[in-house]
């Protein structure tokens, strides 16, 4: 058994500390969800792409061990959605 295992994490962070930060939590066995803005997703998805059409090794590096969801916590319906998610936690 891990130690977080059975803990639900949302993860808003994005670029290096806050990713590093909920991966960590991942590996100790948290089940670390990924919030990402619809049609765009986390900067760092499209920095120093190495393979064209896929990821980058940077994004992937920092959430391998995720889950991710859409989620456009600034209009109702995203407001709405983000407060059912977090219910459900």
């Amino acid at each position: 058994m891990k130690a977080l295992e059975g803990i639900k994490v949302l993860d808003f962070t994005h670029v290096q500390s806050g990713p590093t930060c909920t991966q960590l939590l991942g590996w100790f066995g948290a089940d670390v969800i990924k919030v990402e803005r619809p049609g765009v997703g986390d900067a760092t998805r499209k920095q120093l792409v190495d393979v064209p059409g896929a990821d980058s090794l940077y994004f992937t590096m920092l959430n391998h061990n995720k889950r991710s969801i859409e989620l456009n916590s600034k209009d109702s319906v995203g407001k709405k959605n983000s407060n059912t998610v977090n219910s459900r936690m």
